[in-house]
């Protein structure tokens, strides 16, 4: 049964992540765009290396939650185990979708001002 419960955990958690964060990445690349000035080779580096960030936490996140709490033994044991585990994974996933857009919008802005004084100096 604990084996049992923590494959699932594992499986629905990781399976969870991957379609966040793939769904974050393709979405993601207009709003990207638009916040560093259309500059395309610019918002694709940072989906991409946003992506590969999102993985390490979470992947850390995932794993190091498999030592909390009690191990289930029973079927309504391993219920209450999957939705509190995966329960807060997702938590973590929907704050850590929000504090990157803050942070995207904020810095975004910042760099196309920069692009556009750049190319106001060029012109």
């Amino acid at each position: 049964m604990v084996e049992v419960a923590y494959l699932l955990y594992l499986a629905i958690s990781i399976g969870v992540m991957i379609w966040v964060a793939r769904t974050l990445s393709h979405n993601g690349i207009v709003f990207l765009t638009q916040c560093f000035g259309q500059d395309d080779a610019l918002a694709r580096s940072t989906n991409h290396l946003l992506v590969i960030g999102f993985y390490l936490i979470n992947i850390g996140f995932i794993t190091l939650t498999l030592s909390l709490g009690a191990e289930p033994h029973t079927w309504a044991d391993a219920i209450r185990f999957l939705s509190g585990k995966v329960g807060l994974v997702i938590v973590v996933l929907g704050a850590m979708h929000f504090f990157n857009m803050g942070s995207i919008a904020h810095f975004g802005r910042k760099v196309n001002g920069w692009l556009q004084d750049r190319r106001a100096l060029e012109a």
